[in-house]
C-alpha cells in the first residue's frame, strides 16, 4: 500500500504516469470500537484540492479523524506569504493545463520551480498567509489557520461538497450526522448523495427531530442538508460515450452505483429497501423493483408467512474526469453464495470490462472478520474465504471479456442439478471455494458409474411388488440423480479449465481491505490474519491480484 511515509519516493516515480484517485482513509475499521469506523476522502488528483473537489465516501468517522491528521502534521507545515495561487481563481482546467495531476507538492516543485504547485485552499482573506503541509494525506494542500481544528472545520466546508453514503448504518453516518453542526457558515448546503432507500431512512430515523434535529431541506427542516437521490444503474440520459449513466458527484469525480445485499434483517419485518417480498416460496422471481436487473437463484425457503427483509448497501464506480479511470468502492456486503437477495454478480459484471479494458485498477472491499467467523455469524459481512470466492467471479467474467464467453458448462449443472443445489463447494462460475465452518463435506453419493446404476436396477427388479419397500424422500431423489450422474473427473476437468482461463487476469488490479472488525483479544492483529489468508488463497487461485489492508490516517493512490 502506497502510506504516506512512501507517498514522495511513489509519486516522484509516477510524475509520467501520475494516479488518478487520491484516497484519504479517515477510519479503516467495522467497529467495535468508534474512534476507526468507515470514512474516506476521494479526490481527483488532476483538481489540485479546489473547491469543492473532495468527496467523503460514508462517514462513520469524519471531523475527529482530520484533526487528528492535521494535529499531527501541521507542525511540519511550511509558510507561504501570500498564497501562491488565489484560491477563486483556481479551477479544473486550470490544473488539466499541468502535468502533475495533485501530487504532493514538493515533487511537483522538483519538477518545476518556475510553476509550483502548492494547493491553493482559499484563506478567508486571501492576503494573509498560509502554510502549506508537507507531509501527511494533505500534503500539498495550503490551509489558512494556525489550529488543526479550525483547519479541520476549514476543509470541511470548502473542500468536501457531498457526502456518499451506502446505507444508513450507524458505523457509515454517524460522523455525518453529528458533523453537520459544523456545516454552517457556507454558501452551500451539504449534499447527501445515496440510493432512495438509504435517504429515506436518514430522513425517517435520523434527521427526524426525535434522533437528530432535522437539518435537512425537506419537511421543514433546517437547510444545511440536501438529498441527492441516485439511480441504480446510472442515468442512462446523462453522460456519453464510457461516462454514460454517470452523473457529477463533486468536481472532476462522476458516479455510478449498484445495489448490493448486507444481510437479512432478523426481524423480518416489512422490507424498508429493496422490496424482496418473499413467503416461503422460493425467490426465482423477482426480489426488488428494479425490473429484471438482478434475480435470485432458484432456491427455497422455510419462512411461512413472513417477508423477508434485506438489508440494502451500495457499490459505487467513481470515474474521474481526467483520464476516464474507475475505482470501484463497496459498502459492506455479504457473500452471493449464502445471501437470500445475490447481487454482487451484477456488479461484477459492470466491472469486468473496466477491467479488461485497464480503466479501472483498485477496488476498495469490505473483509469484516477471519475465516475463524462461520457463516451464521456473518451478520451481512464477508471474509477470506467469501472474499476469493467474489474475485473468481469478477475474474471469471474478465475472463469471459477477454476470451469470450465460457460455453461448456459445469457437469454439476447439466446432469445433476438437484444435488448441484445442496453442495455449496462449486460455485456458479465453476471454481471449488472453502469450505464454510459447519458446512457438510461435498457427499459421494451420485458419482458412480453407470454399471453401479445397472447392478443397482437389476437388484431392484428382482424384488416382488409385494416386498419392494415405499420409497421414502431420499430414496426417491436418490433414484432420480443417480442415474444422471457422472464421474467427479468431470467437474475437476470443467474447474481446472475454468482455472486456467483466470490465471492472471486481474493482474494490475489492486484490492485494499476495509471494515476490519477488530476482535479487541491478545495476540497477531486481526488485519494480519485477514491479510495472510487472502495472499494464500491468492497463490492457489492465481488471479494476479494484490492485497492490502486499509490503515486510518493514510493515502491510497490509483
Amino acid at each position: 500500500m502506497k502510506t504516506d511515509e512512501a507517498d514522495s519516493a511513489d509519486a516522484e516515480r509516477d510524475l509520467a504516469n501520475p494516479p488518478a484517485f487520491h484516497i484519504i482513509v479517515l477510519g479503516a475499521g467495522g467497529g467495535p470500537t468508534e474512534d476507526n469506523v468507515t470514512g474516506l476522502l476521494v479526490r481527483s488528483t488532476a483538481t489540485q484540492w479546489s473547491k469543492g473537489s473532495v468527496l467523503a465516501v460514508d462517514a462513520g468517522i469524519h471531523l475527529a479523524a482530520i484533526i487528528k491528521i492535521l494535529e499531527e502534521h501541521l507542525p511540519n507545515a511550511i509558510p507561504r506569504t501570500p498564497p501562491r495561487l488565489p484560491y477563486a481563481s483556481h479551477n479544473r482546467a486550470r490544473s488539466k493545463s499541468n502535468g502533475n495531476n495533485g501530487v504532493p507538492a514538493a515533487l511537483a516543485s522538483q519538477a518545476s520551480n518556475s510553476n509550483p504547485l502548492a494547493s491553493p485552499i482559499g484563506a478567508p482573506d486571501s492576503g494573509k498567509s498560509t502554510r502549506e503541509l508537507t507531509t501527511g494525506p494533505f500534503a500539498s494542500l495550503e490551509v489558512p489557520f494556525e489550529s488543526a481544528r479550525a483547519n479541520a472545520a476549514h476543509i470541511l466546508r470548502y473542500l468536501i461538497p457531498t457526502y456518499l453514503i451506502s446505507h444508513p448504518h450507524l458505523d457509515h453516518v454517524s460522523g455525518f450526522a453529528v458533523n453537520t453542526a459544523s456545516f454552517q457558515q457556507t454558501s452551500f448546503p451539504k449534499r447527501l448523495a445515496a440510493l432512495p432507500s438509504t435517504v429515506e431512512a436518514i430522513k425517517d430515523h435520523i434527521f427526524n427531530d426525535v434522533i437528530w434535529p432535522n437539518l435537512s431541506d425537506e419537511d421543514g427542516g433546517v437547510g444545511l442538508v440536501t438529498y441527492m437521490r441516485l439511480t441504480e444503474g446510472g442515468n442512462v440520459a446523462l453522460g456519453h460515450g464510457e461516462g454514460q449513466g454517470y452523473i457529477e458527484i463533486c468536481d472532476g469525480l462522476t458516479v455510478k452505483c449498484w445495489s448490493i445485499s448486507h444481510g437479512t434483517c432478523m426481524r423480518r419485518h416489512h422490507h424498508r429497501g429493496s422490496h424482496a417480498d418473499t413467503t416461503g416460496h422460493n425467490m426465482n422471481s423477482q426480489t426488488s423493483n428494479r425490473g429484471s436487473r438482478h434475480e435470485t437463484p432458484d432456491r427455497s425457503y422455510s419462512l411461512p408467512n413472513e417477508r423477508i427483509c434485506v438489508s440494502d448497501s451500495t457499490a459505487f464506480f467513481l470515474r474521474d474526469d481526467h483520464t476516464g479511470h474507475e475505482v470501484l468502492i463497496f459498502g459492506d456486503v455479504e457473500p452471493d453464495s449464502i445471501s437470500l437477495t445475490p447481487r454482487t454478480k451484477q456488479v461484477w459484471t459492470e466491472a469486468a470490462p473496466k477491467i479488461a479494458a485497464g480503466t479501472l485498477h483498485g477496488i476498495l472491499i469490505e473483509c469484516s472478520y477471519d475465516d475463524s467467523q462461520p457463516d451464521k455469524a456473518l451478520f451481512g459481512h464477508l471474509n477470506p474465504r467469501h472474499l476469493i470466492a467474489e474475485l473468481q467471479v469478477l475474474a471469471a467474467e474478465v475472463a469471459n471479456v477477454k476470451y469470450g464467453e465460457e460455453t461448456i458448462e459445469p457437469t454439476s449443472h447439466r446432469k445433476r442439478k438437484r444435488q448441484s443445489q445442496t453442495q455449496g463447494q462449486i460455485q456458479s462460475n465453476g471454481f471449488r471455494t472453502p469450505h464454510a465452518e459447519g458446512s457438510p463435506a461435498p457427499s459421494s453419493r451420485g458419482r458412480a458409474h453407470s454399471h453401479a446404476t445397472r447392478r443397482r436396477s437389476k437388484r431392484e427388479s428382482s424384488v416382488s411388488p409385494a416386498t419392494k419397500p415405499t420409497p421414502s424422500l431420499a430414496t426417491a431423489t436418490e433414484i432420480e440423480a443417480t442415474p444422471l450422474a457422472e464421474p467427479m473427473a468431470d467437474e475437476d476437468n470443467v474447474t481446472a479449465r475454468r482455472s486456467s482461463r483466470t490465471k492472471g487476469v486481474l493482474e494490475g488490479v489492486r484490492v485494499i481491505v476495509i471494515h476490519v472488525k477488530d476482535n479487541l483479544k491478545d495476540g497477531p492483529n486481526v488485519g494480519d490474519t485477514i491479510l495472510a489468508q487472502l495472499e494464500s488463497y491468492e497463490r492457489d487461485a492465481g488471479l494476479g491480484v494484490v492485497f492490502e489492508i486499509s490503515k486510518a490516517g493514510t493515502s491510497v493512490w490509483l
